[in-house]
């Protein structure tokens, strides 16, 4: 129980990490650079997961170090894109539902949309990576 305990702080930490950065690039595209927000939200997310694939496997899970790294790289970025569905489905219908409710403030929905996707996601990451990242204990 330890160490899940461990394993569930380290995690919140790095997805508090990533989600700074994830974050900020959202709202820096969007309203410094003007990109539409799914695309953003694309971009953004995009890199916070890169950043989270090392933290993940330095940091975070028991990763079989001398396991095939492409191999797991590639099983990290499938979860990873099963996540950004998740992702990008909240915030394109949390934008236009919560937009509605925002009356002069609809183009600040996305933002607090991205909130809610985030701690959806997280969940599942977590849940997802402990089951396929880390490495299973050796039988006897």
């Amino acid at each position: 129980m330890n160490k899940l305990m461990s394993q569930i702080l380290k995690f919140g930490a790095v997805g508090f990490l990533c989600f700074f950065i994830d974050y900020g690039i959202l709202v820096a595209l969007v309203e410094l650079l003007g990109v539409d927000k799914l695309i953003a939200s694309g971009c953004s997310f995009t890199v916070s997961v890169i950043v989270n694939y090392i933290l993940s496997i330095t940091v975070v899970f028991d990763a079989d170090r001398d396991g095939n790294k492409v191999k797991q790289f590639i099983l990290f970025v499938i979860l990873s894109l099963i996540g950004l569905g998740i992702n990008q489905l909240i915030m394109w219908k949390g934008d236009e539902w919560l937009g509605q409710f925002m009356g002069k403030y609809r183009d600040f929905a996305y933002m607090i949309v991205k909130i809610f996707a985030t701690a959806v996601v997280m969940v599942y990451n977590f849940i997802t990576r402990k089951m396929f990242i880390e490495k299973k204990p050796q039988k006897p």
